[in-house]
């Protein structure tokens, strides 16, 4: 779609969600637009999904998501400029403004909120990691080298000042103050504290025991942190007198937050973050292959549910502990591929020419982009055979990939062909193992999309 378009696109968005009055919030990832609106009734689903320019539709709980593709930045900031509302404000969500029932999904939305945000960091920091450990294996660097010695703590930086970072993001989800989130979360990795964690030293604030651990990499506990200090702050924000509010808010907020932090809320996100961690990695010594088989092959569907949100905080915190993760970015980066194979091989057997122009542009955004939607749902869920040959050659290629027991060592720029830099060690098997992953994968889905998919059995949704 020609980006002179965008603008009526945005309008017609705008009104068929029942215009800014019903819109409470607006975010957007990396191919959809996200709504909580205050009436659902007023929200015309079914024009919205034949726009020009949408790709697909779908509620996930309480949030109406609009699947627009690559350009969805560009029809969010028109939507935020057209109706009227600054990108800060869209992204914040009032608390008071539009309660929620406590849902699985609330919690996926949460932490998608929090983490989203983030991932350019975390691809920054990883990638710069990834040239480092190129460098040096090709003799470029020595590890006593001025660059060497910057680059490898500007990588780290990354992933060790995680706290502050959801500090900011989890502030601007549930509508806190952005400055007090982040040093909620550099309490959490303050020199001192660290020094007294590493020394054993008992530590207690108004005689409340703090637990000793270390949260550098963290994400569960600051987020559990700002989410109750967005109501304590409010709280405070409601009962203060107007003359000394700008004390009182933030000095209270601070006095009730800092004993919940260090000696609930923190270690209890830590062992949320902890188990959670340990439970995945059991799984996947314990199933081996079949394991990461069956999660690239269900993958798709996650990714509707949202359900796949919950995995976020187990790979950055294996990234920042292990060095390594070795199953979700893996089983995406296939998953992704093998949705654009799928329809690919659509494209190829199609006889219908607009099918067959936006199987094969679908195909390319997945296969090279990493960038699934355009094909799972403007192609392989509608036609629905085509879904079945992508999650039989997941299946296969994930199946590979466990056997070959492949790591991805940094958060990928992309979930397509162009993560293999992710793959690169010391070790060369592993990339050559993602690479038979990858390409056995991509074969098995194409042959089975091809033998399943009958066009003139199949009912043609464009």
């Amino acid at each position: 779609m020609a980006k002179k378009n965008y603008e009526q696109l945005a309008l017609q968005i705008i009104d068929l969600v029942g215009g800014k009055s019903n819109i409470v919030n607006i975010m957007h990832c990396v191919t959809r637009l996200r709504f909580n609106v205050k009436d659902k009734g007023l929200v015309e689903s079914d024009k919205i999904e034949k726009l020009d320019g949408v790709i697909g539709i779908q509620w996930q709980g309480d949030q109406f998501q609009i699947i627009i593709g690559q350009s969805v930045a560009d029809v969010y900031q028109l939507i935020c400029q057209k109706a009227g509302l600054s990108q800060q404000e869209s992204i914040n969500e009032n608390l008071d403004a539009h309660k929620k029932k406590f849902s699985i999904n609330l919690i996926f939305e949460a932490i998608a909120g929090c983490v989203t945000p983030i991932i350019p960091v975390l691809i920054g920091g990883g990638f710069i990691k990834i040239i480092v450990l190129i460098c040096e294996m090709l003799g470029i660097l020595q590890s006593k080298d001025p660059t060497f010695i910057v680059l490898t703590f500007v990588g780290d930086a990354a992933f060790y000042f995680l706290p502050v970072f959801v500090g900011a993001t989890a502030a601007r989800k549930f509508g806190a103050n952005m400055g007090l989130g982040m040093l909620m979360g550099a309490i959490f990795i303050h020199p001192s504290f660290i020094a007294a964690v590493s020394a054993g030293t008992a530590l207690s604030v108004f005689k409340i025991p703090i637990y000793a651990t270390s949260y550098t990499s963290s994400i569960l506990p600051t987020l559990l942190t700002v989410w109750i200090m967005a109501y304590v702050e409010k709280f405070f924000a409601k009962h203060s007198p107007e003359a000394v509010r700008s004390m009182i808010e933030p000095l209270f907020t601070l006095l009730i937050m800092v004993p919940l932090a260090l000696g609930v809320l923190g270690p209890i996100g830590s062992f949320l973050g902890t188990y959670l961690s340990q439970a995945i990695i059991w799984i996947y010594n314990t199933t081996g292959f079949f394991g990461i088989a069956v999660l690239t092959s269900i993958l798709p569907w996650l990714v509707m549910t949202g359900m796949h949100s919950a995995l976020m905080p187990y790979a950055i915190n294996s990234f920042a502990t292990l060095g390594y993760e070795p199953i979700v970015i893996t089983a995406n980066v296939i998953s992704n591929i093998n949705q654009g194979a799928a329809s690919a091989a659509v494209a190829f057997k199609s006889k219908d020419v607009k099918l067959k122009s936006m199987a094969g542009s679908s195909a390319t955004t997945a296969i090279v982009g990493g960038i699934s939607e355009p094909a799972m749902y403007g192609v392989n869920l509608k036609l629905k055979t085509p879904m079945y040959g992508a999650m039989i050659g997941s299946f296969v290629g994930g199946a590979v990939a466990g056997i070959g027991k492949i790591y991805a060592y940094s958060s990928p720029g992309g979930l397509g062909i162009f993560a293999f830099p992710i793959y690169i060690n010391k070790n060369m098997a592993n990339l050559y193992w993602w690479i038979a992953a990858v390409l056995i994968g991509f074969v098995v889905t194409f042959i089975a999309t091809y033998i399943l998919y009958k066009e003139e059995k199949e009912e043609i949704i464009l």
